[in-house]
Protein backbone atom coordinates (compact mmCIF):
# COMPACT_ATOMS: atom_id res chain seq x y z
CA UNK A 1 0.00 0.00 0.00
CA UNK A 2 1.47 3.17 -1.14
CA UNK A 3 1.78 6.26 1.51
CA UNK A 4 -0.07 9.38 0.88
CA UNK A 5 2.55 12.64 1.56
CA UNK A 6 0.73 15.84 2.74
CA UNK A 7 2.17 16.78 -0.80
CA UNK A 8 -0.23 14.48 -3.00
CA UNK A 9 -3.13 14.98 -0.23
CA UNK A 10 -3.43 18.88 -1.37
CA UNK A 11 -3.26 18.13 -4.47
CA UNK A 12 -6.29 15.57 -4.34
CA UNK A 13 -7.85 18.06 -2.46
CA UNK A 14 -7.77 21.25 -4.97
CA UNK A 15 -8.40 18.31 -7.70
CA UNK A 16 -11.80 17.60 -5.65
CA UNK A 17 -12.18 21.18 -5.06
CA UNK A 18 -12.38 21.91 -8.67
CA UNK A 19 -13.73 19.24 -9.77
CA UNK A 20 -16.88 20.33 -7.39
CA UNK A 21 -16.98 24.02 -9.02
CA UNK A 22 -16.46 23.28 -12.89
CA UNK A 23 -19.10 20.52 -11.67
CA UNK A 24 -21.79 22.98 -10.25
CA UNK A 25 -21.11 25.49 -12.82
CA UNK A 26 -22.33 23.03 -14.96
CA UNK A 27 -25.78 22.44 -13.19
CA UNK A 28 -26.32 26.31 -12.64
CA UNK A 29 -25.57 26.80 -16.61
CA UNK A 30 -28.04 24.37 -17.65
CA UNK A 31 -30.63 25.78 -15.20
CA UNK A 32 -30.11 29.27 -16.59
CA UNK A 33 -30.40 27.58 -20.32
CA UNK A 34 -33.60 26.04 -19.36
CA UNK A 35 -34.85 28.88 -17.40
CA UNK A 36 -34.26 31.18 -20.44
CA UNK A 37 -36.07 28.17 -22.48
CA UNK A 38 -33.33 27.51 -25.03
CA UNK A 39 -32.01 24.61 -26.19
CA UNK A 40 -28.64 23.39 -25.89
CA UNK A 41 -28.19 24.02 -29.81
CA UNK A 42 -29.72 27.67 -29.44
CA UNK A 43 -27.30 28.80 -26.83
CA UNK A 44 -24.45 27.44 -28.99
CA UNK A 45 -25.69 29.74 -31.99
CA UNK A 46 -26.55 32.39 -29.55
CA UNK A 47 -23.14 32.34 -27.64
CA UNK A 48 -20.93 31.16 -30.63
CA UNK A 49 -19.61 28.52 -28.94
CA UNK A 50 -19.80 25.01 -30.12
CA UNK A 51 -22.48 22.62 -29.17
CA UNK A 52 -20.84 19.72 -28.29
CA UNK A 53 -18.52 22.48 -25.86
CA UNK A 54 -21.50 23.57 -24.34
CA UNK A 55 -22.80 19.97 -23.58
CA UNK A 56 -19.06 19.11 -21.88
CA UNK A 57 -19.69 22.36 -19.74
CA UNK A 58 -22.85 21.10 -18.42
CA UNK A 59 -21.98 17.85 -17.73
CA UNK A 60 -18.59 18.84 -15.68
CA UNK A 61 -16.20 17.82 -17.83
CA UNK A 62 -14.79 20.91 -19.03
CA UNK A 63 -13.30 24.37 -17.52
CA UNK A 64 -14.23 27.60 -19.70
CA UNK A 65 -12.10 30.65 -20.07
CA UNK A 66 -13.16 33.98 -18.90
CA UNK A 67 -14.13 34.59 -22.44
CA UNK A 68 -16.39 31.73 -23.14
CA UNK A 69 -18.00 32.20 -19.89
CA UNK A 70 -18.50 35.98 -20.99
CA UNK A 71 -20.57 34.79 -24.27
CA UNK A 72 -22.88 32.20 -22.12
CA UNK A 73 -23.49 34.80 -20.05
CA UNK A 74 -24.68 37.29 -22.92
CA UNK A 75 -26.40 34.93 -24.65
CA UNK A 76 -28.49 33.66 -21.49
CA UNK A 77 -28.92 37.39 -20.27
CA UNK A 78 -27.10 36.90 -17.13
CA UNK A 79 -24.14 38.65 -15.77
CA UNK A 80 -20.54 37.20 -16.47
CA UNK A 81 -19.73 37.96 -12.83
CA UNK A 82 -22.25 35.09 -11.36
CA UNK A 83 -20.86 32.81 -14.10
CA UNK A 84 -17.37 33.90 -12.87
CA UNK A 85 -18.13 33.39 -9.15
CA UNK A 86 -19.30 30.14 -9.93
CA UNK A 87 -16.37 28.73 -12.14
CA UNK A 88 -14.09 29.90 -9.07
CA UNK A 89 -12.44 32.87 -11.10
CA UNK A 90 -14.04 35.79 -8.72
CA UNK A 91 -14.43 35.97 -5.29
CA UNK A 92 -18.34 35.77 -4.40
CA UNK A 93 -18.14 39.32 -2.07
CA UNK A 94 -17.52 41.20 -5.04
CA UNK A 95 -20.65 40.15 -7.54
CA UNK A 96 -23.30 40.65 -4.98
CA UNK A 97 -25.09 43.37 -6.75
CA UNK A 98 -25.13 41.40 -9.91
CA UNK A 99 -27.46 38.98 -8.50
CA UNK A 100 -29.94 41.78 -8.82
CA UNK A 101 -29.34 41.91 -11.88
CA UNK A 102 -29.71 38.48 -12.91
CA UNK A 103 -32.99 38.19 -11.07
CA UNK A 104 -34.10 40.96 -13.62
CA UNK A 105 -33.05 39.58 -16.37
CA UNK A 106 -34.28 36.15 -15.94
CA UNK A 107 -38.03 37.30 -14.73
CA UNK A 108 -40.35 35.64 -17.10
CA UNK A 109 -43.43 38.17 -15.84
CA UNK A 110 -41.58 41.02 -17.07
CA UNK A 111 -41.16 42.35 -21.30
CA UNK A 112 -37.92 43.39 -22.37
CA UNK A 113 -38.24 46.92 -21.92
CA UNK A 114 -39.68 46.55 -18.32
CA UNK A 115 -36.04 44.74 -17.62
CA UNK A 116 -33.99 47.06 -19.27
CA UNK A 117 -35.62 49.93 -17.23
CA UNK A 118 -35.28 48.64 -14.05
CA UNK A 119 -31.56 47.32 -14.67
CA UNK A 120 -31.39 51.31 -15.79
CA UNK A 121 -32.91 52.27 -12.37
CA UNK A 122 -30.80 49.99 -10.16
CA UNK A 123 -28.17 50.52 -11.58
CA UNK A 124 -28.22 54.20 -10.79
CA UNK A 125 -29.03 53.78 -7.45
CA UNK A 126 -26.56 51.06 -6.65
CA UNK A 127 -23.84 53.48 -8.67
CA UNK A 128 -22.94 49.91 -10.95
CA UNK A 129 -23.35 50.20 -15.29
CA UNK A 130 -22.13 47.64 -17.88
CA UNK A 131 -18.94 48.54 -18.97
CA UNK A 132 -17.51 47.86 -15.20
CA UNK A 133 -18.50 44.81 -15.49
CA UNK A 134 -16.52 44.20 -19.26
CA UNK A 135 -13.48 45.87 -17.67
CA UNK A 136 -13.92 43.75 -15.41
CA UNK A 137 -14.21 40.28 -18.21
CA UNK A 138 -11.26 41.54 -19.72
CA UNK A 139 -9.37 41.96 -16.19
CA UNK A 140 -10.43 38.47 -15.02
CA UNK A 141 -9.02 37.18 -18.92
CA UNK A 142 -6.03 38.34 -18.33
CA UNK A 143 -5.88 37.21 -14.85
CA UNK A 144 -6.66 33.79 -15.88
CA UNK A 145 -4.04 33.61 -18.81
CA UNK A 146 -1.82 33.97 -16.24
CA UNK A 147 -2.59 31.14 -13.56
CA UNK A 148 -1.50 27.73 -13.53
CA UNK A 149 -4.84 26.45 -13.56
CA UNK A 150 -5.55 24.36 -16.92
CA UNK A 151 -8.42 26.21 -19.01
CA UNK A 152 -10.15 25.12 -22.47
CA UNK A 153 -10.97 27.41 -24.74
CA UNK A 154 -13.56 26.17 -27.38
Amino acid sequence: MAKLTSTEGVTGAVKDTVKDTVGGLGEYLREQRRQAQLSLRQLAEESDVSNPYLSQIERGLRRPSAEVLQQIAKALRISAESLYVRAGILDADRSGARMVEDAIGLDPRLTERQKSTLLDIYRSFAGTDVAAGDELALGLSEQTENTNVQEDTP
